[in-house]
Formats: C-alpha cells, structure tokens, sequence
C-alpha cells in the first residue's frame, strides 16, 4: 500500500513498513454476506498499518456478538472474552502494558446491556482505550431480538407487539461518561469512518467512536433515514471543528442555537446568515454543546456525523503507574510473601 509508513517500536528501532495485507489472518471471515461489519474490518486493516506502530503492539478485545469476531480477523494479539467484559480487560492489559495499542471492539448490545457499567467507567476513567461501537440496533448474533438502540415500538422476535422501551442515545452516554474523545461514523462512508479512527488512534485517553452498522439480515435499513448516497447531504451535518453548523445537498441549511435549543435556519430566507451559525468547538473542555448536538435526530433534525469531543485531561493508565513508581521510589519494592504472612494468620489442621 503507498500509505503504508515507517515508525518506531519505542526503543529507537525503526518499524518495518506495515500493508493491509499484514493486518489479514488465515482466518474464514465469517459475517453474512452484505453485513456492514466487513466495512469497518477493511476500515481498520488498512487504517492500521498507516499508524507506525508495531503490529506485536497492538491488541484487539472483543466481548460477545457478531462484532466480537474481530480478533480473529486481525492479525494482532486480542482477546476474543465474555459478555460484556471487554472494557474491564482490556483496561487491566493498557495499565500493565501501557505501551501498547488496546482496541476495543463490541456491538450495541454487548456494550450497553451486560456491559454498561464497564464501558462507562472505563470513560469516566479515562483509560486510553479504543472503543469502537457497532450499533445495528439489534442483537444479530442470537437472531434479531431488540437491543438497548432499538427504536421505540421496534417489532422483533422479541417483542412481537413492539417494544415500549426509550433507547439509549450511545453518543450521549459516552459524553455523560465524560470520555475525552467521542465520535460517529457510518459503516459505508469509507474515508470519513478512517478519518476519525485515525483521530481516535492519535488521542490520549478514553475514545469512543459509534459506527452506524447494518444488519441486512435482521434489521436491513435501519439507518436509510440519512445513510443512503442520494438522501445523505440533506439528512446528516457533518461536524468540523472550527467550521459552522450547514448541511443540505446545496448547502442551504443550517443549525443555530436560540437560548439552549438547537433550530434548523434555512439560509436562503431573507435575513439569515451562516454568521448566526453555530461554530462547532469539539476541543472546549465543557460537554454541553456536544451533548445538544448528540440529540439531533429525524424527522426535524439532520443526524451529526464526526468528532463531537476531543480533549486533553489526565489518562488513567498513565497516572496509575506514576502512582505505583511514585510509591516504590518512596517504600521501596513489596514483598508479596510478607505481605500474605502478615498480621494475624492461622493454620487449618
């Protein structure tokens, strides 16, 4: 590939230039045929070599669903483990080897269901972990019952009257988590999906990116309310940092902020202007306009696409081991056996 780059390996050695190719295993890519899961596959095998980190460096954790497949596609260390799970794992395996590349990779359902607790404080944290979200809103793997993503009156296996349940909002929860870096893709916007994996590769600290996924064997279409070529520019705004809030296929609409309401204007009205645009600041410190922008939706909003947060605060993983060789440079080194020797003990006859 000819944007494969060299890098270096942490001790000064240079890294072999990586290629898409390097990043395949000998594995049977086992989704269905058509599932939006081999987009984002193909997004980070050809994203990962572009990054100038050792391929023995990276590591890839997975709990339960389609999703979690993942591991075995890519040919880097991972962790294919429980439901649910992944956050907690794969925040033991950064704090211990802080210098490698801890991915994780779950669903909608394993990530906000068993998992929630898990994923939001690995947020709250800020671990510098990767975690990309596939939302499908549905579970695929067990056959298409609805998930915590699905939509209110969502008739599946389930809940064959529909179900009455509110869904959660994935971008919402990552920035009431306080994650440092939040983002949304879409499993078919090949560049733009690359673009802000990319962006979450380069950030320090907790990341969490929701890739709109579609399941075209158990909930086909769920996102053709913007996702479609001819329909996109009129249904979605792109977020830039530093750039007004317009959207529309000629670029005539846009979103303004009136007291602590987002409204669509249409720029072509007499009287209005890009200048009372909302200018999107993804690097402020406080979440509240991102958290606004996370509640845009159909019909009478466009769907926001891109970085909404993207911030500097202190990683855990870093402050943990600072805080270990902090206390060892002061007590010196501990001695489990005397730790487990100490104070009162008995012998079991």
């Amino acid at each position: 590939m000819s944007e494969a780059i060299q890098g270096s390996a942490g001790n000064g050695s240079p890294v072999a230039a990586l290629t898409k190719k390097d990043f395949e295993t000998d594995q049977e890519v086992r989704w269905c045929p058509g599932c939006g899961d081999y987009a984002i596959l193909r997004a980070a095998q050809q994203l990962f070599p572009t990054l100038g980190v050792p391929r023995e460096n990276f590591v890839i954790v997975s709990g339960i669903g389609c999703s979690s497949r993942f591991p075995y596609y890519m040919n880097t260390y991972g962790f294919h483990s429980i439901h649910g799970r992944a956050p907690a794992i794969a925040t033991g395996i950064k704090v211990t080897r802080p210098e490698l590349s801890v991915w994780v990779m779950t669903g909608d359902g394993d990530a906000l269901s068993i998992g929630g607790n898990h994923l939001i404080h690995a947020m709250r944290r800020n671990v510098d972990l990767k975690v990309v979200m596939f939302n499908n809103r549905i579970y695929g793997l067990t056959k298409g019952q609805y998930s915590p993503t699905s939509e209110r009156g969502k008739v599946t296996k389930s809940t064959p009257y529909g179900s009455v349940e509110h869904p959660f909002n994935p971008i919402s929860i990552a920035l009431g988590a306080e994650a440092t870096f939040v983002a949304r893709s879409v499993d078919i916007y090949t560049e733009h999906l690359k673009s802000v994996l990319a962006a979450a590769a380069a950030h320090r600290g907790s990341a969490f990116i929701e890739v709109y996924q579609n399941c075209n064997i158990f909930n086909d279409g769920a996102f053709d309310f913007m996702a479609p070529k001819q329909i996109r520019d009129d249904n979605q705004v792109v977020l830039e940092h530093g750039k007004p809030l317009v959207f529309g296929k000629n670029h005539d609409k846009g979103i303004r902020l009136r007291g602590l309401e987002l409204e669509v204007v249409d720029l072509t009205a007499p009287g209005s202007s890009q200048d009372d645009l909302l200018v999107h600041d993804a690097y402020t410190s406080n979440p509240s306009l991102a958290f606004l922008l996370s509640r845009l939706q159909p019909p009478g909003f466009p769907t926001a696409v891109g970085i909404f947060r993207q911030v500097q605060e202190s990683v855990f993983d870093t402050a943990m081991n600072q805080q270990i060789a902090s206390v060892v440079a002061s007590k010196g080194a501990g001695d489990l056996e005397k730790l487990l020797n100490a104070g009162d003990t008995w012998t079991v006859a």
